[in-house]
């Protein structure tokens, strides 16, 4: 017997600025290539303040916020055959085509399409089209998703621990071991604390890095930090970071600096902070109108590397399992890093507050 039409609750966002609102709305089908999933939980990110600020909007009005989704399989469309009812999958936030130039050479995080608009998924009483962030709109009971969206994943983690695999754990370990790449050996500066930065953290331990320095203004995040495999940190509003770190190495630098924050004063600081032929690697997402001022001379004699990192450098389909199985060894742990748990209707609520960094993550169960 089909599930449709389906109605169910989402916190939606009616327009930029705005406070979003649970609201009941319906799904009357799913297309030959979509699936049905019903949400266990889901990850409130900093990317999702964005469309709130009207930055960075690829889809439509009214949206569904909500991207680092974890769930089980409900319906799947006719074309659908890799996935099967009950399977628990873990959305990508940058589903890929397969086809293009950079799918085929395994860079599926670049792919054309990665960020592109996506059709509405869900419409309210009246019939308004309901758009879904990144195709996914994970704020909600239920998420219709294409089936290049979803990667089914085995584990017995919780659920509120698998959403964070979706986004924050695999940007942040990607940025160690696909983007930079860091050597057994090296240091390793994290500037900003959030989940992603404490996955930078816990990728470095396990690459086998000599040194973490970890900076935020959060003590919470800080003591997280150490928790979680650094050997130092630093409050920015109380020193002089670069002078810090340059200071704590013995080499007037590190070899690695991520920085986490995208704040346009903290990413021109950064390189100061990174020693001669070292690499700075750009995680967070800056402001589309923010601006870097470096001395390109000093770049060219200093030979230091700038290179940006997109969603780690991950391949979902990869990588998403390698993550769990970090996880499930006792080499990486998400339950430090999930500070609150919330239901459906805490989320408007929590989305106000989340600028203020309470906690490391917090994860929406909706139930």
């Amino acid at each position: 017997m089909s599930v449709f039409p389906l109605d169910f609750h989402a916190a939606i966002l009616e327009a930029p600025h705005d406070r979003l609102k649970v609201e009941t709305v319906t799904v009357d089908r799913i297309g030959p290539d979509d699936v049905l999933v019903k949400v266990e939980a889901s990850g409130l990110c900093s990317s999702d303040l964005r469309p709130i600020a009207g930055a960075g909007l690829a889809w439509g009005w009214p949206l569904v916020l909500g991207h680092e989704v974890v769930g089980t399989v409900e319906a799947c469309g006719e074309r659908v055959s890799s996935l099967a009812v009950g399977d628990t999958v873990v959305a990508t936030a940058l589903a890929s085509c397969g086809t293009c130039a950079w799918c085929r050479q395994g860079r599926v995080h670049l792919c054309d399409s990665a960020l592109s608009a996506s059709p509405p998924r869900f419409h309210r009483a009246g019939g308004q089209d309901v758009y879904a962030m990144n195709g996914l709109g994970g704020f909600a009971e239920y998420v219709v998703a294409s089936r290049k969206s979803l990667v089914r994943v085995a584990s017995e983690l919780p659920f509120e621990q698998l959403a964070l695999v979706g986004c924050a754990v695999t940007t942040g370990l990607g940025a160690v071991v696909n983007t930079a790449q860091v050597e057994p050996g090296a240091s390793v500066v994290v500037i900003g604390l959030g989940p992603v930065g404490q996955s930078v953290i816990q990728g470095a331990r396990i690459a086998g890095a000599a040194s973490i320095i970890g900076v935020d203004p959060l003590e919470h995040r800080r003591s997280t930090a150490v928790q979680l495999g650094a050997d130092a940190v630093l409050d920015p509003t109380a020193t002089d970071v670069v002078q810090a770190i340059r200071d704590a190495t013995d080499q007037g630098g590190a070899d690695h600096v991520f920085e986490v924050t995208g704040r346009e004063p903290v990413v021109n600081d950064a390189l100061g902070a990174v020693i001669r032929g070292g690499t700075l690697t750009l995680v967070g997402a800056p402001s589309p109108i923010a601006r870097t001022d470096w001395p390109a001379l000093d770049i060219v004699f200093s030979e230091k590397r700038v290179q940006g990192c997109l969603y780690g450098s991950t391949n979902p389909a990869r990588d998403f399992q390698r993550c769990i199985d970090l996880v499930e060894a006792g080499r990486m742990d998400l339950a430090s890093m999930v500070s609150n748990l919330i239901t459906l209707d805490d989320v408007p609520d929590a989305i106000e507050t989340m600028a203020a960094g309470n906690g490391v993550r917090t994860v929406m169960v909706p139930r």
